[in-house]
């Protein structure tokens, strides 16, 4: 019960912070995925300095 309910708090701030100030919120979106993006890179860079 409990989890359910934080994940409904969740996902009530996001709608929240999406409808009150989506600027920011697209802002957020796009540092995630560039975070993710740059990890994968990382990654990937690892991998072929290990495997030459």
């Amino acid at each position: 019960m409990p989890k359910k309910l934080l994940i409904w708090l969740v996902i009530a701030f996001a709608a929240f912070y999406l409808f009150t100030q989506p600027e920011n919120a697209a802002d957020a979106v796009g540092g995630a995925f560039s975070a993710v993006g740059d990890a994968f890179g990382s990654m990937i860079t690892f991998l072929s300095a290990l495997f030459n």
